[in-house]
């Protein structure tokens, strides 16, 4: 027998004589997914944090000169369940997401890096908005996360040809002393994890390293550190990216502000945990990408960008001045 649902009753009247507040709670209760259940009766899933959420939002309605109770109560039977549950069907917003994606797929191979970062943001929002607010994911919801990886790995692969797949290793421990003045090779016209990469390798492995950027990693010299490419010396191991394997590799990964900027680079490279800085970060690359003639000043305009992040990150870890205005 399926489990009987807690739900958050929220009853509310809003301010008559205020459009803008009335019009400001209306979006911020279909922002947070409420389901009407009838004129000025919203329903949530109940959870403390949704619960606090509306709670918050009782109070501001109050505030405004509207009223409004917060009550909780469970399903009477598996009848009220299955027809509160059918109140926040997400299939229509995921149908219409899908579809979108399709229609932004036919449209990416014309398009510049900085033009497909900003659609690449603008429909992960659409995506993960739709995906906070479904309480009951089911076969829609599995079809759109398949379509979205599909489209991300999609894009990645016009603004990063090649992508490596990740290798099932063990990552050696190395000693930065053996890999000096050394020349060190990955892929043409980099994209965040390479950039990233080659920072790290100049900032703190082989400061007099030399590079080579390929047009195909078939193309790498035999005495090449190559990186970020199936075959090569350093690439995804796992579920790190090459930027990670690095640090793992050179004894780097206690340097907590490195930790942070890997973070970073494996949201942009393959996805996961949201990074605050990764936003900026990835504009900021679709943009020197499209204006640096090559990768040397593609490498050379991105490492101050990666100092001054690790210099944000250092400040950061220990407690000091990040540059925020009070």
């Amino acid at each position: 027998m399926e489990t009987l649902s807690t739900w958050s009753v929220l009853v509310l009247t809003l301010p008559t004589e205020n459009a803008t507040a009335r019009m400001r709670f209306w979006r911020a209760l279909k922002a947070r997914g409420c389901a009407v259940l009838r004129d000025g009766i919203y329903l949530l899933p109940y959870t403390e944090e949704r619960e606090r959420m509306l709670r918050e939002l009782s109070v501001a309605i109050g505030e405004s000169g509207g009223t409004a109770h917060l009550l909780r109560a469970p399903s009477l039977d598996a009848s009220q369940e299955a027809e509160f549950r059918a109140l926040f069907d997400r299939a229509d917003e995921y149908d219409s997401l899908i579809r979108t994606l399709a229609d932004a797929r036919k449209t990416v191979s014309g398009q510049s890096a900085a033009e497909l970062t900003k659609v690449l943001r603008r429909l992960r929002k659409d995506y993960e908005t739709v995906v906070g607010i479904d309480f009951f994911p089911g076969e829609t919801a599995t079809r759109a996360e398949a379509a979205w990886q599909d489209f991300v790995s999609h894009v990645d692969t016009v603004l990063s040809p090649g992508e490596p797949h990740a290798a099932n290793r063990a990552i050696r421990s190395l000693s930065v002393e053996d890999y000096q003045g050394r020349t060190w090779a990955t892929r043409r016209r980099m994209w965040v994890d390479r950039v990233a990469s080659a920072w790290v390798i100049r900032r703190f492995i082989d400061r007099d390293a030399r590079f080579i950027w390929l047009t195909s990693p078939d193309a790498c010299p035999a005495d090449a550190l190559g990186f970020d490419f199936d075959g090569a010396s350093f690439t995804h191991v796992g579920e790190r990216v090459t930027f990670e394997v690095l640090l793992a590799s050179f004894g780097l990964d206690s340097d907590p502000a490195l930790l942070r900027l890997g973070a970073m680079v494996h949201a942009l490279d393959v996805g996961g945990a949201s990074v605050p800085e990764a936003i900026g970060f990835e504009a900021i690359m679709a943009g020197t990408r499209e204006r640096a003639p090559d990768d040397d000043q593609l490498l050379a305009a991105m490492s101050p960008v990666l100092d001054s992040m690790y210099t944000h990150f250092v400040a950061s870890e220990k407690g000091g001045d990040t540059g925020r205005r009070p």
